[in-house]
């Protein structure tokens, strides 16, 4: 491989590790401003609460990235993330996600540049490493977005995440 292709191997397992950690920053700061019956409020059944997005975003990373691309046993009970009701506490899924995401970036960032266009099968399908590490980072966006509304219309008020405001 060449010094090209590894740089740009590099700069996005380097990507890919930032975004984790700046959606980390973003979804703890929300789930530790909500009350422990906020974090597990829902709408209706159609809707997920803040704590099943949670777990879900865990097991889904544990799934794609640890099992996948690690080789770590898969221990995923996908149903187990949305049939949640009030199991954990507010402290218990943020430590629970920052570990996730601390072990998730740590097998990242170990990922030589050869092996993101290695074929693997997290969920039974067919993907590269790279790719797999694409549908997390994307997928831990997505529901931090997700988060981060329901908790400003939770708090009536802006939460001033990504530029502080003066009101």
């Amino acid at each position: 491989m060449d010094n090209l292709q590894n740089k740009i191997a590099a700069d996005f397992l380097d990507v890919s590790c930032r975004k984790l950690g700046l959606m980390t920053e973003y979804l703890t700061t929300c789930v530790k401003k909500l009350t422990e019956e906020q974090v597990w409020h829902r709408q209706g059944a159609h809707e997920n609460a803040v704590g099943n997005l949670v777990l879900h975003l865990c097991g889904n990373a544990r799934q794609w990235i640890m099992h996948g691309v690690g080789g770590a046993p898969d221990v995923r009970v996908r149903d187990k993330e949305f049939s949640a009701d009030r199991g954990m506490s507010r402290a218990e899924l943020v430590a629970l996600f920052e570990a996730t995401m601390t072990e998730a970036k740590s097998v990242i960032a170990a990922v030589p540049a050869e092996r993101l266009v290695e074929r693997i099968t997290p969920q039974g399908r067919d993907v590269s490493v790279l790719e797999a590490i694409c549908q997390v980072v994307g997928h831990v966006q997505q529901h931090t977005g997700q988060i981060i509304l329901v908790t400003k219309q939770m708090l009536a008020k802006d939460l001033d995440l990504t530029m502080p405001r003066p009101r």
